[in-house]
């Protein structure tokens, strides 16, 4: 059985790594599984004081939901899907410890929201993030709360009704992105980073960590419930189906004419 999440220790730093390259990193449910997994089991480790989350590969981070999951999703699926995200997203805004996004590629869709719940992202020059899920017919609903909060509400409706990637650059000027290296550096800036981070005093980061989650609960609650609202009503019309059936298409095409 593939381990869809690999695990190293660098000192104090725990290093999680998402490794289904063939897809660039795009999750399924037993690689949210082992994730949710991987970060409880740091979490609980007194040895570990701060996490990286990076991706297997060089070209992405993680390209978001896999599609060939999704897109034979009933109502009832949806739902219980929104229940899967809630678990690892709430996993993520708990813990005591400080995580870092080390962005060895493209962040798009629930990878850009997971490398936003992150507390600091580190990247390169080719780094391109967004939420682009409009495009596969998906709706967003944690996407636009997330973003909203750092990014305000008119760059949310943009990067939400278009679709579009950010390059790098934008994100470092939105300071979504902390800090923007070398390709061959990003992980060791990371670890660096995580090294620093794991010297701050335990309780003194547990309770800053704890605040900041307290005063974002209950716009996260709200993003969550009209999750199961909105897509239960997006797939009971089977447009998200259509939408992914026919990006299939498209590239089965492409790959046929190569």
């Amino acid at each position: 059985m593939p381990a869809y999440i690999l695990t190293e220790r660098r000192g104090a730093v725990g290093v999680i790594t998402l490794n289904r390259p063939e897809t660039f990193n795009a999750w399924h449910r037993p690689m949210r599984d082992e994730l949710a997994a991987a970060i409880a089991a740091f979490e609980a480790e007194a040895a570990i004081r701060a996490i990286i989350l990076t991706g297997a590969g060089e070209h992405a981070f993680s390209a978001g939901q896999d599609l060939a999951e999704t897109m034979k999703f009933d109502p009832d699926r949806a739902e219980e899907w929104i229940y899967e995200w809630d678990h690892l997203y709430d996993l993520i805004r708990s813990l005591s410890k400080p995580i870092i996004a080390a962005l060895n590629g493209v962040a798009a869709g629930s990878a850009f929201q997971i490398a936003l719940l992150c507390d600091f992202r580190i990247g390169h020059p080719g780094v391109r993030m967004g939420q682009p899920e409009i495009n596969s017919g998906i709706a967003s609903t944690t996407g636009p709360w997330i973003m909203r909060e750092m990014i305000g509400i008119a760059r949310t409706i943009d990067l939400t009704l278009t679709g579009r990637m950010m390059d790098a650059q934008e994100c470092l000027a939105l300071g979504l992105i902390n800090k923007v290296v070398p390709q061959d550096q990003v992980l060791a800036a990371a670890v660096g980073l995580g090294t620093e981070l794991a010297e701050k005093p335990p309780v003194a980061m547990r309770l800053n960590k704890a605040r900041f989650r307290e005063v974002t609960e209950p716009g996260f609650r709200d993003c969550l419930a009209a999750g199961i609202r909105v897509q239960r009503e997006s797939f009971a019309t089977g447009e998200p189906a259509r939408m992914m059936e026919e990006f299939f298409a498209v590239r089965a095409a492409a790959k046929k004419n190569r």
